[in-house]
């Protein structure tokens, strides 16, 4: 590497004007050779010394102004290895500098990948001394398995398999026995009627999602909206599911958390972000991964480099929707594109590297969240071939960490999940050209806007980027103050829709509803943009209306389905469970659904949604070892997160499959 790195100095002296490895007078080639070899060695000598000990300091600093500093500090380490030359015949202007350092840290990280490949034995010692310090500081590592758990926020279970018979993912395809023995199995599961991130992981991590309505919902005791992405929430969301179920979490014994919305009980956590907004401490490290990741200034230079590159790449896809007038299509202007590679780059690379550093480590059970596809999908289609490509670049790191596990100190069980799937379809507003906030205005008899106002994103990655920015995670209509006692707060989580009266304290029945405005839930249910409502009521406890007076009691939807006949089996029983909530709106709304094509109508920005019920969005998956007891016996359904939560902790106990299946059969079973 030290060879490298010498002759790409003297390349580079030769193209730059301003960079010169000779003095004034001139010299010997074998001169300019050792001024070279000097300058590269000392560039690399203070990149692994000194570099580490800079990021340390700069912690502090946004993660993304760090990585906008990386080119700087880099270029400020090369001025200083020329200045130590004792020859002192090297000199570079401070700007060609900084292009001088990116190329060597580049060139040596291309290098030192290529030596690895070749030799298994370079790439172990390497991996090792990743992980020894931390190795050293802790107690001996078991020779049990442990366990990963990765997941693949938003991939849905029918996505995986067509993407998997394309060939995009070519490491899920050997391991579910592409041409071989199958390694694992792949098992779909239903979500909750709140099918997104935060009601799923926040039960599977957690064991409880209790009172988590939708994705985001107002609480009219603390006159507040709750969003799961905002760390205020995400932490109070998370103390309410360790108090109702009673322990700290899946994580909790030896475990690690990773770019997560939940802690899981873990003492290592890092971007995990229920604890964003606490003051650093020694149990408060959300920020400890990008230090991890940062203080290699070849992973630095990679991921600046690869950020502007995912940034040109979003302009050009969406530049490409805009002039072929794809349909459906949202806006992807503005700070979208960076969100975007802050997502499919930043937190990739750092989420990785992070979990590589736990199984060097040899953590017992690491839970680590990949946000990619997710952010991708909402905004380009879950079929489109922008997500593809993320597909693909996801299966490489799972091959990365397949890799690395293979070099750990202990055994290493890898399962891979999802927290729900998505489904396509237009926005209600590109449809109808009104939100459904409009359409509750209309039917309070409210005034009405002329032109039906943009709703924002709710995609986890926007709140991802805003801890690392250090800003906090608000949008102006979740911090909701009313003006007007009477007038009703309307939330969208992807094509679920919630209407609460602020000035109602109790959770109003479909009786007082029709008193106060006789034509709301008359022009909603019979819009042919809502699949169906759920109000509470005085005779029936609980009713679902649809159209043309619909009106069927919670229990009779098993007999008479109603309007939840076209969103398939299992809707009645989860909208059930959420009637039951305390913090349920007054007014639930969910979208239409087309069983023909799986298309919802999100009544947010997004041409790929999920947070409600219809079509891919409730179908997950779950991909585990054979060497681990299936989910469910044959032929039954897994259902929910909590579900999930409990197969999670079994695995756990098991010991590589040595004599457990009986037992996991018996708790089935009960």
């Amino acid at each position: 590497m030290w060879v490298v790195s010498t002759l790409t100095m003297l390349l580079l002296a030769g193209i730059l004007p301003d960079f010169r490895l000779r003095s004034a007078d001139g010299d010997s080639a074998t001169d300019i050779a050792v001024t070279a070899a000097l300058g590269a060695g000392a560039f690399g000598l203070l990149s692994a010394l000194v570099w580490p000990l800079l990021v340390r300091l700069l912690l502090l600093v946004p993660a993304l102004v760090l990585g906008l500093l990386v080119f700087f500090l880099n270029g400020a380490l090369l001025w200083l290895a020329l200045r130590l030359n004792p020859g002192e015949r090297g000199a570079a202007a401070p700007e060609t500098a900084v292009v001088v350092a990116a190329v060597m840290s580049a060139v040596a990280s291309a290098t030192g990948a290529a030596l690895a490949v070749r030799d298994d034995d370079a790439y172990r010692r390497r991996l090792y001394r990743l992980a020894d310090r931390r190795r050293r500081a802790g107690p001996p590592c078991p020779d049990t398995p442990g366990t990963v758990f990765l997941q693949l926020d938003g991939v849905g279970h029918d996505v995986l398999l067509d993407a998997v018979g394309k060939g995009l993912m070519p490491t899920v395809a050997r391991w579910l026995g592409a041409g071989d023995r199958p390694t694992h199995r792949l098992t779909p599961w239903r979500t909750d009627w709140s099918s997104q991130t935060g009601a799923s992981q926040l039960g599977i991590l957690h064991g409880s999602n209790h009172d988590v309505p939708a994705f985001r919902w107002y609480e009219k005791a603390r006159r507040e909206v709750m969003v799961c992405n905002r760390p205020t929430s995400a932490a109070e969301l998370q103390a309410r599911a360790i108090e109702y179920s009673g322990h700290a979490g899946l994580l909790a014994e030896d475990g690690a958390s990773r770019g997560n919305l939940f802690s899981g009980g873990a003492d290592e956590q890092a971007l995990v972000l229920s604890i964003a907004t606490r003051r650093r401490g020694p149990g408060t490290r959300s920020r400890a991964g990008y230090f991890a990741y940062f203080s290699d200034p070849a992973n630095a230079v990679r991921t600046a480099l690869s950020f502007v590159a995912e940034v040109g790449r979003e302009i050009g896809q969406s530049t490409r929707a805009r002039f072929r007038k794809q349909r459906p299509r949202v806006s992807r202007g503005g700070l979208y594109p960076f969100v975007r590679a802050f997502a499919t780059v930043v937190e990739r690379d750092v989420v990785v590297a992070a979990v590589m550093g736990d199984l060097l480590a040899g953590r017992t059970a690491v839970y680590a969240d990949l946000v990619a596809y997710d952010e991708v999908a909402h905004h380009s289609g879950p079929t489109s071939r922008d997500a593809e490509k993320v597909l693909q670049r996801l299966d490489r790191a799972l091959a990365l960490i397949e890799k690395v596990a293979e070099h750990a100190p202990r055994p290493y069980r890898i399962v891979v999940l999802s927290d729900h799937g998505q489904s396509p379809g237009e926005t209600f507003r590109a449809r109808y050209g009104l939100t459904l906030g409009d359409l509750v205005r209309a039917g309070c008899g409210l005034p009405v806007p002329r032109r039906a106002r943009r709703t924002h994103s709710g995609a986890e990655a926007r709140a991802a980027v805003r801890a690392a920015l250090r800003r906090p995670v608000e949008e102006g209509a979740e911090h909701y103050r009313p003006t007007r006692g009477s007038e009703p707060v309307v939330l969208a989580s992807g094509n679920l829709g919630l209407i609460s009266f602020p000035d109602v304290l109790h959770r109003m029945t479909k009786e007082e509803i029709d008193a106060r405005h006789p034509a709301l839930l008359p022009t909603l249910a019979n819009h042919p943009g809502i699949g169906f409502l759920l109000v509470r009521s005085e005779v029936h406890d609980g009713v679902v209306l649809g159209a043309y007076g619909a009106e069927i009691p919670l229990a009779e939807l098993d007999d008479n389905p109603g309007p939840l006949a076209a969103f398939g089996p299992g809707a009645a029983e989860v909208v059930r469970r959420t009637h039951t909530f305390p913090h349920t709106a007054d007014i639930m709304v969910n979208s239409f659904h087309d069983p023909a094509d799986g298309e919802v109508l999100a009544f947010e920005e997004q041409i790929g949604s999920h947070g409600g019920l219809g079509g891919a969005q409730s179908r997950p998956f779950l991909l585990s070892p054979l060497t681990l007891s299936p989910p469910v016996a044959d032929g039954a359904e897994l259902v929910g997160a909590e579900r999930i939560h409990h197969v999670l902790r079994r695995w756990l106990t098991e010991s590589d499959g040595a004599g457990r299946p009986g037992e996991a059969h018996r708790e089935r079973a009960a």
